[in-house]
């Protein structure tokens, strides 16, 4: 149950690094156009708004790996560090799912919820 509970963190540590090189190095790109569904004058006009928003994911990535960290040297709080950037992810999703698209609570905060679950039942 812990590998389980590690590679699930570890898949929401890479979702979010592939968020943050979508925003701050592709928002301008084909590839982020298409993702964003951005035009590129639109997307030249918010390009700083998603760099500093791929800056913050990059920081959750830091956090879970951190966590993952702490858990493989067997240190007492590396599953309240999970929690804390888990639930950190938990609720990025759930505010993005009201405020811009559902879709983003099944790609961002489903994987952070069963991540959460299998790290609590291990």
């Amino acid at each position: 149950m812990h590998i389980l509970a590690a590679a699930l963190v570890a898949l929401v540590a890479l979702l979010h690094a592939w968020f943050l090189t979508l925003e701050m190095f592709l928002w301008e790109k084909p590839l982020g156009l298409k993702t964003f569904r951005n035009t590129p004058e639109k997307a030249a006009i918010t390009a700083v708004l998603a760099k500093n928003q791929g800056l913050y994911n990059g920081f959750l990535v830091a956090g879970l790996v951190w966590g993952l960290y702490l858990g493989a040297t067997g240190a007492a709080d590396a599953r309240a560090v999970q929690t804390f950037f888990l639930g950190c992810v938990i609720v990025a999703g759930a505010y993005g799912a009201a405020t811009v698209s559902r879709s983003i609570f099944y790609v961002q905060a489903c994987p952070a919820l069963a991540a959460l679950a299998f790290t609590w039942l291990g």
